[in-house]
């Protein structure tokens, strides 16, 4: 049975959190891909949108620069040695073209915050709120949606602009992220509560 709890929605100052969503992840040629289509589109129905109100928009990538990086992590998925600076997997995908001001950040662990200074940019920008997006459900939107709600934001995870290998995988993390950790809404639900452009 799930804990009693209440949606918080969104606060004064969100920021769009788009995780992972790199060519290794959306391109299913990559062993870490696979086809996901209506999870780019959704992520630039909510690009736009942020973009409309001018309000924060972070990128991350995994890039691992030797071999001391995540060195468990990837003992475990070795298909994450693909990931170097140099490869065109850790490139973002195309379709979701970042802009000039939106951050990129790099990571190497599943979570955007763990062993970087992602909480510190968004306290930078006043940001009391995190949309996530991106992939996996299951790992990366995940970790970082918790890691979120440990850092004390409030914390939305479009249900249409989030997507997993294992849709299994993808709809039991998304009851359970519901149930502790975050509100699940529809990206058209997010669009309508972010604040006006014009406040």
């Amino acid at each position: 049975m799930d804990l009693e709890r209440k949606d918080l929605g969104v606060g004064t100052k969100p920021a769009l959190i788009v995780v992972d969503m790199i060519k290794g992840f959306t391109d299913p040629a990559c062993p870490l891909g696979s086809d996901c289509p209506d999870v780019v589109s959704a992520n630039e129905a909510l690009l736009r949108a942020f973009r409309h109100r001018s309000l924060p928009i972070f990128f991350t990538t995994v890039v691992y620069h030797n071999n001391n990086q995540a060195r468990v992590f990837r003992q475990r998925i070795e298909a994450l040695n693909l990931l170097t600076p140099d490869s065109v997997w850790v490139q973002l995908d195309e379709r979701l073209a970042r802009l000039p001001g939106e951050e990129l950040l790099e990571k190497q662990w599943a979570s955007a915050f763990h062993k970087t200074d992602l909480d510190a940019r968004l306290r930078g920008c006043q940001v009391d709120t995190l949309v996530v997006t991106g992939l996996t459900t299951s790992g990366c939107v995940r970790a970082t949606a918790v890691d979120g709600l440990q850092y004390d934001y409030r914390v939305i995870v479009p249900r249409e602009a989030v997507g997993d290998r294992n849709q299994g995988a993808h709809e039991a993390n998304l009851h359970d992220l519901q149930a502790k950790y975050a509100d699940v809404v529809s990206v058209a639900d997010v669009i309508t509560c972010l604040p006006d452009p014009t406040d």
